[in-house]
């Protein structure tokens, strides 16, 4: 289901599951550019025509160029109940990126302590000032000296997947933050969530591949699973 700019993968009276577009904002900022979060509780008072302010739980978030998967929770003792299987490392997220580079591992993880700035960079540090932060991922394609990659996140740190596949020399196609200055739109989507239902307790897993556009484009693997 489409809602102007909001795609609806699932909902009910606890939770809404959406495909956050790329360059949407998670939840709003001092750009007061139009976010993820308004846009839910603007479908939710409209569509029940529910008066007065409508509460909308965020759980999680994404960088704003990056697209995928995002649960936010309808009650609050839906949302406590996901941000606790957050907290613990329950709630399991796998990305797509598309890498600078050909990396010499086809399958790896990485290991590293990092540390937000000020300036909102982040960068790698020592254990001692940073946070644990870990992924796991599987080349899936090589073409042009760039690497589809799958990324399991075991951690949730700021930018971590950008900093981890920079520091290592194998920046995201189009970072311009971590990597070069070419203006084109960073390739990495949240293609996969799974949790545990707050109130059912059921496992519900879901999946949407990014836009059918860019150089996603590029990669037959992905030819059959990219949106049109």
């Amino acid at each position: 289901m489409k809602n102007n700019y909001l795609e609806i993968l699932y909902e009910d009276n606890h939770i809404i599951v959406i495909y956050k577009k790329e360059n949407v904002l998670s939840q709003g900022d001092s750009t007061n550019d139009l976010d993820q979060l308004s846009m839910i509780k603007n479908y939710i008072k409209e569509k029940y025509q529910k008066p007065g302010n409508v509460y909308v739980g965020l759980i999680h978030r994404l960088d704003r160029p990056v697209s995928g998967v995002m649960v936010y929770a309808k009650t609050s003792k839906a949302a406590s109940r996901i941000s606790e299987q957050v907290r613990t490392s329950r709630v399991e997220k796998q990305y797509l990126a598309v890498v600078n580079g050909i990396l010499p591992e086809k399958k790896g993880e990485f290991r590293d302590y990092l540390k937000k700035l000020e300036n909102q960079n982040t960068i790698v540090t020592s254990e001692k000032e940073g946070k644990e932060a870990v992924l796991n991922y599987e080349v899936l394609e090589e073409k042009k000296n760039l690497s589809l990659v799958r990324i399991f996140l075991k951690t949730g740190r700021h930018h971590q997947i950008r900093v981890q596949f920079a520091s290592r020399g194998f920046s995201l196609y189009g970072d311009q933050r971590y990597g070069k200055q070419d203006k084109k739109q960073i390739a990495l989507s949240c293609y996969h969530l799974s949790f545990i239902h707050p109130i059912t307790k059921e496992k519900m897993v879901f999946e949407r591949y990014p836009e059918n556009h860019g150089i996603w484009k590029e990669f037959s693997s992905l030819k059959n699973q990219l949106h049109i």
